[in-house]
């Protein structure tokens, strides 16, 4: 990665952070705001300075208060930067758990596979959810791929060709 696409990933986190401080203030809720890259994209997390039973209610049922509040802080940048963001947003580390329980999920799925040589369909998730999948099932030597529409879109394990 380059240094002008590094400055232009802190740009994009900066933006979001400013958008997110913004909320923050209106809600009257506390929360820090982390920013790093990783993977090619900015990745801003709001974390709690004590309990963060406030800052759940912005990750609502199932993430999907955070996946809305995901899409307007990209468009916040997007109005900011004038260009389209593929920033990554996270609070109370709701996709951090997230990830280690898909992550999991994956490996059963996989050792399901090579136990009996059959595919396995998991249910249906996201687009963030679904590539943390891929990620593991690729690494454990194995092949998948999404299929459906979503809502219903989802990962099928299969045994390496």
């Amino acid at each position: 990665m380059t240094d002008q696409d590094n400055s232009r990933l802190e740009a994009e986190g900066d933006a979001a952070a400013d958008f997110l401080e913004e909320l923050l203030d209106i809600l009257d809720m506390d929360g820090d705001i982390d920013i790093s890259v990783e993977a090619g994209r900015a990745k801003v997390a709001v974390v709690a300075d004590g309990p963060s039973q406030d800052l759940k209610r912005l990750v609502g049922p199932d993430g999907e208060v955070l996946d809305a509040l995901q899409d307007l802080a990209r468009l916040a940048v997007q109005s900011e930067t004038g260009e389209i963001s593929r920033l990554m947003l996270d609070i109370a580390e709701f996709r951090a758990g997230r990830r280690d329980r898909l992550a999991e999920q994956a490996r059963e799925a996989i050792a399901k596979v090579q136990e009996t040589g059959e595919s396995v369909a998991l249910a249906p998730m996201n687009a963030f959810e679904r590539k943390v999948v891929h990620d593991v099932v690729l690494e454990g030597g194995l092949l998948s791929e999404s299929e459906g529409e979503d809502p219903n879109r989802h990962v099928v394990v299969r045994p390496s060709a």
